[in-house]
């Protein structure tokens, strides 16, 4: 089936808003590993606003499934990726003012520090995603820079109506047949809701969505378990 990575940053948002300890970021992440998550995602933000580098490091330690670090390509986050050794670091652009990833990293416009920083996670056994838009441009240059992975940004998709919404994952379609042709692994995420993830999931060669902000509202009403449980239930029916 069509793996699911739960992003669990907005536990820590929550946590962050008292400087406390409540929730507990670690508690939640075995909450969806035992739930069947088949990954956790952090987003270790420079301006630490919610993932602090502690969790990072318990995380690290404790976790049976997958460690995703997402981060962006600056020398303080990357040399914290290499000594932490998570399974997969994803490249995401990342701004100050922003209130959340707003678009795609621009792998084309920095394709030797790009390839550099691969390399450098690569000689640390971690396995190296970029997190762009869905654009042939961006997924040729992925591939040049020795990426393993490409999640394609679906917040086009998640924001779109009408005859915007095919259009849309259309071209996450064609993004995804480029990257499978390149030798990459083609992963999706970014504002996928319940009501949206059957028609990516549905998508030829898919390996892994990243819901992160809907699922965790979700469990403000049913619980963590049952609704990483729900968004299971809709990937049951799909195969890589």
């Amino acid at each position: 089936m069509v793996e699911l990575g739960v992003n669990i940053d907005h536990v820590a948002t929550l946590r962050q808003a008292r400087q406390g300890i409540e929730p507990d970021l670690i508690a939640a992440a075995k909450v969806c590993e035992l739930a069947g998550a088949h990954q956790i995602t952090v987003h270790l933000r420079q301006d630490r606003r919610h993932i602090q580098d502690r969790d990072c490091e318990l995380l690290a330690q404790v976790l049976q499934v997958r460690m995703n670090l997402e981060c962006a390509a600056v020398e303080e986050i990357i040399a914290i990726a290499c000594k932490l050794q998570p399974h997969t670091v994803c490249l995401v652009p990342e701004n100050r003012q922003e209130i959340t990833t707003e678009g795609g990293l621009d792998v084309a416009g920095d394709v030797a520090h790009l390839k550099e920083t691969v390399a450098r996670l690569h000689e640390h056994g971690i396995q190296v995603s970029m997190f762009i838009d869905p654009e042939l441009e961006q997924v040729e240059a992925s591939a040049e820079v020795d990426a393993d992975y490409v999640e394609l940004h679906t917040g086009a998709y998640a924001n779109a109506k009408d005859d915007r919404l095919l259009a849309e994952l259309n071209r996450i379609s064609d993004a995804a047949m480029r990257a499978i042709n390149s030798g990459l692994i083609f992963n999706a995420g970014h504002g996928l809701t319940l009501r949206n993830l059957a028609a990516v999931a549905a998508l030829p060669g898919l390996n892994e969505v990243n819901i992160g902000h809907s699922l965790v509202s979700r469990a403000l009403f049913v619980g963590l378990e049952q609704a990483v449980s729900e968004f299971l239930e809709v990937l049951q029916n799909y195969c890589d």
